[in-house]
């Protein structure tokens, strides 16, 4: 399966709105990155952020280093013309998280929803790696996923459940696990899903 194909499909017969994944207010996301005690100026991604609107919270709360990165098109193109003149402040990348290629250092990564797609070993172990030279020593990573007991499948996709023990053994021993806190997802067809959201810092070799 060609993974970009699925998603750029997926944007393209769904308004963002109706999206099982949709979330109104990112609260626990804002929680989380303001537990980090992150600086101002960090630089800040959000991984398979997309038509996400955790990108409005950041910038409205001041944040002036924040990446986009989405392997569909038409998701950021979503949230472009949302966001209209303030979208400048963004910066926007479409890549395939395996295969990303950073710019630069990044003080805080976070990914709501990507990693628990990655169903193959390699591909896990090549967004590790992505992840590892991206995110500088001392910063911050926020990963959620569907916890034990959620949903099994999302958009025809298999998913991979975790906890933190499963995570910590995926991401090896450079992440130290700091928290972990577990959220009821109402879906827009009001559906409930668990998620678990988990907090690593990254300590150097």
């Amino acid at each position: 399966m060609d993974r970009k194909i699925h998603w750029e499909k997926i944007y393209t017969d769904k308004s963002p709105f109706d999206v099982s994944w949709y979330q109104k207010e990112p609260m626990l996301s804002l929680q989380l990155i303001h537990g980090t005690g992150v600086a101002k100026d960090a630089y800040m991604i959000d991984v398979g952020g997309g038509a996400s609107v955790l990108v409005d919270h950041l910038i409205d709360e001041d944040f002036p280093n924040v990446t986009v990165l989405d392997i569909a098109a038409g998701s950021l193109a979503y949230a472009k013309e949302r966001l209209g003149e303030k979208a400048r402040a963004v910066k926007w990348i479409e890549a395939d998280v395996t295969e990303f290629v950073a710019p630069h250092q990044f003080d805080l990564w976070h990914d709501r929803a990507v990693f628990h797609f990655l169903t193959e070993a390699t591909d896990r172990r090549k967004y590790v790696e992505v992840l590892e030279r991206s995110l500088m020593v001392g910063g911050h990573l926020i990963i959620a996923t569907f916890a034990a007991g959620g949903p099994t499948k999302c958009s025809g996709l298999n998913i991979v459940q975790y906890d933190a023990k499963k995570l910590q053994g995926e991401l090896g021993r450079d992440f130290v696990f700091v928290e972990e806190r577990a959220l009821i997802h109402i879906t827009p067809t009001k559906r409930e899903q668990k998620f678990a959201y988990f907090r690593f810092t990254k300590q150097g070799a």
